[in-house]
């Protein structure tokens, strides 16, 4: 039976939460589709996908795609939870769709609908699904495909390893982005290794983030890292002092920085490191 479930945000024992029944969200149809080992120096053809095989036994694979799929294991998503989605996954069949949630894909805004006949909307929000999956994984042949590893890495942890460092002239257009501001002599030949990665990581999240998002993405930072980066309101920019202050910036972009629902604590998804 088809099912759509919510992964939810937060610290709780449950994370996926069933959002429809008998429902699908994506066309099941890959028919003329190419698919290629992945590589992060390969640029993808218009209607290719990169693949990694035997997914199940690569470390970020997520227990939900290892064991059989049970309806009856899962409960109802409450009208309280709909803020909190992080991605949505449309089990068809033997395969499993999956969405990443930004806040450009919700919509509560007055609207007119269009079927039979034209109908004002005027209450309750919306949420929009895309015509195209960020990733697939095909159980019977145990294959992940996506087109963009940085729309994945959030849903995925710990796939992002697959990101080979920067180049020190990519660093330097990240360091080079508007709401960069250098100070205290740091520079592009003081940023350390992981952080190399975790920039090349960056540069393709903000290479696919919408631009509505961007003031959404640095209010979001500044909320969680008030006590670790200076941020000037007025010119949209973060002082970056240190090594250690640009991978705070880092782990905001790829929005690794939550609250627990009980205790209201700001935390660092994977490491749980408290942050304030």
């Amino acid at each position: 039976m088809d099912q759509v479930l919510a992964k939810v945000k937060g610290n709780g024992k449950k994370k996926f939460f069933k959002l429809l029944s008998d429902q699908t969200l994506f066309d099941d149809s890959l028919q003329g589709l190419g698919f290629v080992e992945y590589n992060p120096d390969h640029n993808l053809d218009e209607d290719s996908w990169f693949r990694i095989e035997q997914f199940s036994q690569q470390p970020y694979c997520m227990d939900l795609l290892k064991t059989d799929f049970v309806s009856s294991e899962y409960d109802d998503l409450t009208k309280e939870q709909f803020p909190n989605i992080a991605y949505l996954c449309s089990v068809q069949g033997n395969d499993y769709y999956f969405q990443k949630i930004t806040p450009s894909l919700f919509v509560t805004k007055k609207m007119i609908a269009f079927g039979e006949a034209a109908k004002l909307e005027n209450g309750g929000g919306r949420l929009v699904v895309n015509a195209m999956p960020d990733a697939i994984y095909q159980k019977g042949s145990d294959t992940l495909v996506f087109r963009n590893l940085a729309a994945i890495s959030s849903i995925f942890k710990g796939i992002d390893e697959l990101y080979k460092e920067a180049t020190k002239e990519e660093v330097e257009t990240f360091l080079d982005e508007s709401f960069v501001e250098l100070s205290n002599e740091y520079d592009v030949e003081k940023v350390s290794k992981p952080n190399r990665k975790r920039v090349a990581l960056a540069m393709s999240t903000l290479a696919a983030m919408p631009s509505e998002d961007r003031d959404q993405m640095l209010t979001y930072i500044h909320g969680y890292c008030d006590k670790k980066l200076k941020f000037d309101a007025e010119n949209k920019k973060f002082e970056i002092t240190s090594d250690e202050e640009l991978k705070y910036l880092l782990y905001g972009i790829e929005q690794r920085f939550y609250t627990t629902p009980i205790g209201k604590e700001k935390r660092l998804a994977n490491s749980v490191q408290t942050i304030a």
